[in-house]
């Protein structure tokens, strides 16, 4: 018998292969609500198996209008009907450090959020889906997996003093970019793995997914057997399994990292950007709100003060740390720096909630992502880094190396930074009827359908969607899309968030396909789901010219561009007929 990578073992077939699966735990958050009137679309009245559903109300938490106050009812109530055991409420905390209380090794766990793989730290295979896969689930069951090539990453050493796991992600995903390891499995291997907490392997699992990965995996060792206090039996990779790639990384040699605006891989040394002036800190999120980031806050803060020109905002990832960090004297020690602590929730995160930055501000925050708006203002620029160095810059007002004696380092891996596109009012892509976006990488689901609409419209409401779609990048998208257009874009289209409303706008608008040079995973899973046709090929937008005519047949398996043709490989069967069907909700009702 071969060797199997970790997801192979887990999914039981080989690189390449589709398989259906049913996963032990559906994780599903604000957007309960938005999933309950797909599933119910879908013919649902019973979800299949209450005991797969995790519900946490956590992103706008508590509500910040009338209307989001109803859907949490809406979630409640469904919750109660359908005997959801594993349902949290408002205050609790956000959902992926909840689900420290519920991921188990050798688990396959899906959730509508893309940082699903945070729970990767607990040797599960974790990976984010979108709102109508997962109603899909809620109706069958069950849903598809690929098997993914597999990223093998060894850590030798251990890391310095001032250095953290945030680090190690960033330094990773700067080195790769954040379609390094797209529709990829990380796994980590070696002596190094052994010196990182699980708080730090949720931190680096939870970044994953800004490599474009579709799930991070640690082993079921004993540090993960001492955080449960039990003896595990996981699951792990065979030795002489077949990577796609090794990547070698001595934890000793590592320095504070930062990414800069307004991409998580435009990352810099901290060093290099050291001094430049800030307006706002952001301390918490899924990414680094637990309590070993709170007492590393709490140690620089303690018993002095933060200026007055910066507001330091703190975000405890659940009620648990709360509390915990209240017996320690964490809370008031922060509070009395002139640190403002908000309830766990993910609002400053993305926007929904508090700590919205205004025009200008410079913001460092340990959250995830820092895409042009992401926290609500796009007005704003926003730096990534560890909770070490977020306090220590919000103490002195300024970008500043949490290290007592800072390195002069520059980052080796300096990429070249891919093109956000501003278009002017008065252009009009639309050529032919083909929207040309090739020479743009990187157009993320902050710019296809903003956060702070996430929970206002409804991935449903496809009408409510369409004044909003693209509105990030090209203000006159909606106003000219036509049934039958084409769209060309350039590479990691729809990374960032697994939100589903830019796929629904455009199949509801009558797109007949996207063509990219590369895709980010759930965002090519919620075309497919839409039954919108996405074709992932560099060949064909590298040939393509403004004024070609392209025309593409899945059936066929062919497109063309002007006078070329190129061969469309096709897709498995069942996918083949969601596609047919217009879409998983037509495709689940035939069933």
């Amino acid at each position: 018998m071969s060797a199997n990578t970790f997801v192979e073992k887990i999914l039981e077939a080989k690189v390449g292969s589709i398989v259906f699966k049913k996963p032990d735990l559906v994780l599903t958050h604000d957007n309960s609500a938005s999933i309950k009137g797909t599933f119910e679309k879908m013919g649902g009245e019973n979800v299949a198996n209450p005991d797969q559903l995790l519900v946490v109300l956590d992103h706008n938490a508590p509500p910040t209008s009338a209307k989001l106050a109803t859907q949490y009812e809406t979630i409640r109530e469904f919750a109660r009907k359908q005997k959801v055991g594993k349902f949290h409420d408002v205050g609790d905390g956000i959902c992926h450090q909840i689900m420290a209380d519920h991921a188990k090794p050798g688990m396959i766990i899906v959730g509508s959020d893309s940082h699903t793989c945070t729970a990767g730290a607990f040797n599960a295979l974790a990976a984010g889906i979108d709102r109508t896969e997962a109603a899909g689930i809620w109706r069958r069951g069950e849903t598809w997996f690929r098997v993914p090539e597999t990223i093998k990453i060894n850590l030798t050493g251990k890391l310095p003093e001032g250095v953290f796991a945030k680090d190690l992600s960033l330094y990773i995903i700067g080195m790769i970019g954040s379609d390094g390891a797209n529709y990829m499995s990380i796994e980590y291997h070696g002596d190094g793995v052994k010196t990182l907490s699980i708080s730090e392997r949720m931190t680096i699992a939870n970044l994953a997914s800004e490599m474009g990965a579709k799930n991070a995996v640690f082993p079921p060792d004993e540090v993960l057997e001492e955080y449960l206090g039990e003896k595990v039996n996981g699951t792990w990779a065979d030795e002489g399994a077949e990577y796609l790639k090794e990547i070698d990384i001595n934890l000793s040699e590592l320095y504070p990292l930062t990414a800069a605006p307004h991409h998580v891989d435009n990352v810099k040394a901290i060093a290099e950007v050291a001094g430049k002036p800030i307006q706002q800190a952001l301390i918490g999120t899924c990414t680094n709100g637990r309590i070993e980031d709170l007492r590393i806050a709490r140690d620089i803060l303690r018993g002095k003060k933060i200026p007055g020109s910066v507001q330091l905002l703190v975000a405890p990832a659940s009620k648990k740390i709360y509390l915990q960090a209240i017996k320690e004297g964490i809370i008031g020690d922060l509070i009395e720096s002139g640190a403002n602590v908000l309830g766990a929730s993910c609002g400053p995160c993305l926007g929904t909630g508090q700590g919205i930055p205004a025009d200008g501000y410079t913001v460092i925050s340990t959250a995830n992502r820092n895409f042009k708006g992401r926290m609500g203002n796009k007005e704003a620029e926003i730096y990534l880094a560890s909770p070490a160095a977020v306090a220590l810059s919000a103490l002195n007002g300024k970008i500043t190396d949490p290290r007592s004696n800072p390195g002069n380092e520059k980052f080796p891996y300096q990429k070249e930074a891919g093109n956000t596109i501003e278009i002017d009012k008065s252009d009009n892509r639309r050529i032919n009827g083909v929207w040309s976006y090739a020479d743009a990488d990187n157009l993320n689901t902050d710019q296809m359908f903003a956060g702070n609409l996430t929970y206002n419209v409804m991935s449903s409401d496809a009408e409510g969607i369409m004044p909003h779609l693209f509105e990030g990048f090209d203000e006159n998208f909606a106003k000219n899309v036509q049934a039958g257009d084409i769209i060309v874009a350039g590479e990691n289209f729809g990374c960032g968030s697994s939100r589903e409303h830019p796929a629904v706008g455009l199949a509801h608008a009558g797109v007949k396909a996207v063509i990219v040079k590369s895709a980010n995973r759930i965002f090519y899973r919620s075309c497919i789901n839409q039954g919108l046709l996405l074709i992932v090929n560099k060949e064909i937008v590298d040939t393509y010219k403004p004024g070609d005519k392209i025309e593409a047949d899945l059936t066929a398996g062919k497109a063309t561009v002007g006078d070329k043709t190129f061969d469309i490989p096709p897709l498995p069967e069942k996918l083949m007929e969601v596609i047919e069907n217009k879409g998983l909700v037509n495709w689940i009702k035939t069933q």
